[in-house]
């Protein structure tokens, strides 16, 4: 390699440097550098990337010639933590099994919530002409996307963006709280308390409006005081089972498994066993606690690898998605024995 193909510190110039002399973004860079038929850029523009190219003496490395004109096949997944978390982590599964079938690579930068490292692994993706990215959260919520999304095909998943433009694949956690009650109705229950967390957010709105729905389906009347505010994590459940004890309730739905674990103790403490006196259901099917209870928990599944797998299909136009509102994908149930 020239010399002249390294920047003042030996590494190899970068996409990224020659944008940063230029004045302009990456994709930029990469449009101009490999002729990107039908690209809108402006005179100015494409003369200070060409400069900047010759004043760094940049030159397209291998990978790049073979991404030139869009030819990528690598589909990039950007995350805040979903790769160290248990469950979550099967978003990425669903995701590289349908990029699989359909000829492209998954590549997947992890940014543990740090602003910087998510500004340059996008720009990374972008350097290396990804289709799109697939922008993901571990757990449900709105977020402000990253201006740079703005430059490649992007759908969001676990997450949404109102007003963004972007398309969003979410868990139906309304359908998951109709579900779980539903459940409960189903073994005989009409007492049925649901203990929710104190965080704002698509969980605690949505699951609460499916409990509520589902025992209006029934004709059960919805009593306000078995709806119980809680810390979304064990000690909530356990702190949470004097007021379900002394509510009379024959069943409870937790917000999620761990809250349901805290529960188990509490009602366990009480002399009451699950679910001859009461009956439980979880939210989220975190294996390493909902299987290993006992009872084995009953709960409604969070459906991380499909939305992986629908998030893909949006990107490659192989699933429909509507820009404006999020598509929302169905939380099935999970039946063991503590119902």
């Amino acid at each position: 390699m020239k010399a002249s193909e390294h920047g003042k510190n030996g590494a190899p110039v970068t996409m990224r440097d020659v944008a940063k002399v230029a004045g302009v973004s990456v994709a930029t860079v990469s449009h101009v550098v490999n002729d990107k038929p039908g690209a809108r850029i402006g005179d100015d523009a494409r003369r200070r990337v060409q400069e900047a190219v010759v004043q760094l003496g940049y030159r397209p490395n291998a990978l790049a010639k073979t991404l030139s004109r869009g030819s990528s096949r690598f589909i990039g997944l950007v995350a805040d933590a979903i790769a160290t978390t248990p469950f979550a982590g099967q978003i990425i599964h669903g995701a590289q099994d349908e990029a699989w079938k359909h000829g492209y690579v998954l590549l997947v930068a992890n940014t543990d919530g740090n602003t910087a490292a998510e500004v340059e692994a996008i720009a990374m993706m972008l350097e290396h002409q990804v289709h799109g990215i697939l922008y993901s959260t571990w757990y449900h919520r709105e977020i402000v996307v990253p201006e740079a999304l703005h430059q490649t095909d992007t759908v969001l998943v676990n997450c949404f963006a109102d007003g963004s433009g972007l398309p969003a694949v979410v868990p139906d956690e309304e359908q998951g709280g109709r579900t779980a009650t539903e459940g409960l109705l189903a073994a005989g229950h009409r007492r049925i308390a649901f203990i929710n967390t104190t965080t704002p957010s698509p969980a605690q709105s949505g699951r609460l409006a499916g409990y509520r729905s589902a025992l209006e389906a029934a004709g059960v009347a919805v009593d306000e005081s078995l709806v119980l505010p809680a810390a979304p994590e064990q000690e909530g459940g356990y702190a949470a089972t004097a007021s379900i004890v002394d509510s009379g309730a024959t069943a409870v739905f937790c917000h999620n498994d761990r809250v349901a674990m805290g529960l188990y103790d509490g009602l366990r403490d009480h002399g009451l066993r699950i679910p001859d006196d009461v009956a439980v259901m979880g939210f989220d099917n975190q294996d390493v606690i909902a299987a290993h209870l006992r009872p084995p928990l009953s709960t409604v599944a969070l459906p991380h690898y499909e939305l992986g797998a629908a998030g893909v299909r949006v990107l490659l136009g192989r699933q429909a998605a509507d820009d404006a509102r999020p598509q929302r994908i169905a939380c099935p149930p999970v039946r063991r024995q503590s119902i």
